[in-house]
């Protein structure tokens, strides 16, 4: 069976998040999705509601399975066994970034198969942080996140009592 591991902090979890995931379910038996706990990172949502909107956003796609980590994610790998590691690339700066990452992860295992998958073409302006702005702001979201995300959004920034986001 081969597997494959695809992180982030997802906070929140976007379409261009779910493309990627989507891409490697066509190409693995198993997708391991981890939410990655950065102490580096003040997220948004918290680590319950991130998991919950990944699985919203992923319920259709087979082969999805969700971990949190709070690791280096090379250990994530040999924990699960694979040596593939998926990431999303929107652009040119995504690319760059994403190959200091490989060169830095290949030190620290150098059997690391890391596999890019462009975002669609539709969603290579989506990032957590646009959506963040529109949640800050209290303009819609659905298009950087779908529309079970958003629904589930308005419904944390009501339990928050932060209406005007709603």
């Amino acid at each position: 069976m081969k597997k494959c591991i695809f992180a982030g902090t997802f906070d929140p979890p976007t379409l261009g998040h779910r493309d990627t995931v989507r891409q490697a379910a066509a190409v693995f038996d198993e997708t391991v999705v981890a939410l990655l706990v950065n102490p580096s990172k003040q997220p948004f949502f918290t680590l319950e509601e991130r998991l919950d909107m990944l699985r919203l956003l992923c319920q259709d796609i087979p082969g999805v399975r969700f971990v949190c980590w709070q690791g280096a994610v090379v250990d994530l790998l040999r924990r699960e066994d694979t040596v593939f590691y998926v990431r999303g690339i929107r652009n040119t700066v995504d690319l760059e970034y994403e190959n200091a990452n490989f060169y830095a992860n290949r030190k620290l295992y150098k059997d690391i198969i890391t596999l890019y998958f462009p975002a669609a073409q539709e969603h290579i302006h989506i990032s957590s942080t646009l959506a963040k702005s529109c949640i800050h702001f209290a303009k819609p979201v659905e298009e950087c996140v779908g529309k079970a995300v958003a629904e589930y959004i308005g419904r944390v920034m009501r339990r928050r009592g932060d209406l005007k986001n709603v």
